[in-house]
């Protein structure tokens, strides 16, 4: 690399030990001089001593980076046995901090640039916000721990390992993708209640309610039932996240058809807006009555399930069922089954219903008859998800939401009457 070249990678890797040092000396500003492990100054020339053996490693050979990195430890291990002697404090993170610049410092004289800021800004960040993380921690409980290991298992372990494609008859059933329905209704579950928890019931219930609607209506609407089945009170909030999930639906599918059919925009986009505009209408409503109900326990304390494990196989069975069905409508009434698989996918999902039906109406199918078909998926879906909140959430909260997806079936049906 040339001299200008070398400079700013130096300086780059001379900013990332301030930053770190800078952090560091003010953790521990209140210390007597002499009795802080390391500092700006020391962090500085860590981050220096890491950018110039990243410098020489090229020309003494990777091994010299290694030694380096090596008596640096040694040092900090030292420093660190010093420190804790007849000290009962035993944290590390100062010390895991100096060799972490000196790795970065060294980065930014091999590697990407933006990649060694990057990681010493996060790192800093993840040092400033040690309250913050203590605190949250201290407030996890037992059985939220428990729900993200399962999520976790389920997620990371499980899903990874199933076969990606299709089985049984017109393999038509996919592992991954019927697992991943599990995994959905579980992590939009946890998210509920971690958005709750962080937020409070009704902020976290907005944030639930418009991530869910882009993930999966269906799915959200079993989740905060499931939560609302667990404490009662949570109903007038949770309503509105239910609600507002299955009014981005609406504007999920149009935005769905148009990209695989541009020309259905026209006839897909009244019904499909007057539905969402409705239910995004009956969702405001239905915030300014939860804000006359008594105060909900915002810290969830009776909630003892954030992860409804035991729903999300329920639903991924359900939708073993509906996939067959879908298949055998299809094979056995041909293109006059479009309306009958359409009504029959919206009892889980509309996406796989929306693509395929909006492919149809680049050929054969006209696009009146294509955007009916899709309205009718969503009508079915939005009266499924109202069933869901009245059977799983109970009276209270099924009413308030079936009350709303009513009026958004009522707008559907006069858009489609006035324009057809």
């Amino acid at each position: 690399m040339d001299e200008i070249e070398l400079f700013r990678r130096l300086g780059l890797a001379l900013a990332i030990g301030l930053l770190f040092g800078l952090e560091r000396g003010w953790h521990a500003r209140d210390e007597a001089e002499g009795a802080r492990a390391a500092g700006l100054r020391t962090f500085a020339l860590a981050g220096l001593f890491g950018g110039v053996c990243g410098w020489l490693a090229p020309i003494a050979g990777p091994i010299f980076l290694g030694f380096a990195l090596l008596a640096l430890t040694a040092l900090v291990a030292l420093s660190y046995w010093a420190q804790i002697r007849g000290q009962d404090d035993l944290g590390m993170t100062t010390e895991v901090a100096l060799l972490l610049t000196f790795a970065l410092g060294a980065a930014a004289l091999l590697g990407d640039m933006a990649a060694a800021a990057a990681a010493a800004v996060a790192g800093t960040a993840l040092l400033s916000l040690k309250h913050v993380l203590h605190d949250r921690i201290a407030r996890i409980q037992r059985f939220e721990l428990d729900a993200l290991v399962r999520l976790a298992v389920i997620s990371v372990v499980i899903l990874p390992l199933l076969p990606r494609r299709g089985f049984g008859p017109g393999e038509t059933l996919n592992p991954y993708e019927l697992w991943w329905a599990v995994v959905l209704v579980a992590g939009l579950s946890f998210l509920g209640y971690v958005a709750m928890r962080l937020a409070g019931a009704r902020v976290g219930a907005v944030i639930t309610g418009v991530l869910g609607g882009l993930a999966s209506s269906t799915s959200t609407t079993l989740a905060l039932s499931q939560l609302v089945r667990n404490d009662q009170k949570l109903g007038p909030l949770l309503a509105v996240g239910t609600v507002l999930a299955g009014s981005v639906t609406f504007l999920r599918v149009l935005a769905v058809g148009t990209v695989f059919s541009p020309q259905l925009f026209d006839s897909l986009a009244p019904p499909l807006v007057a539905m969402a505009v409705t239910g995004f209408a009956g969702a405001g409503l239905l915030a300014l009555s939860a804000g006359r109900q008594p105060r909900t326990e915002t810290d969830l304390e009776r909630l003892s399930n954030p992860l409804a494990l035991g729903a999300a196989l329920s639903f991924g069975a359900v939708l073993v069922v509906v996939v067959l069905g879908t298949y055998y409508l299809q094979l056995w009434f041909g293109e006059g089954g479009v309306y009958a698989a359409a009504a029959v996918s919206g009892l889980t999902d509309v996406d796989a219903l929306t693509i395929s039906v909006a492919k149809l109406s680049r050929g054969d199918l006209a696009l009146s008859s294509a955007a009916m078909a899709i309205v009718l998926a969503v009508s079915v879906n939005t009266v499924v998800k109202g069933a869901i909140a009245l059977v799983i959430g109970g009276t209270g909260f099924g009413l308030r939401v079936l009350a709303v997806y009513a009026a958004v079936l009522a707008a559907g049906a006069t858009a489609i009457g006035l324009g057809f």
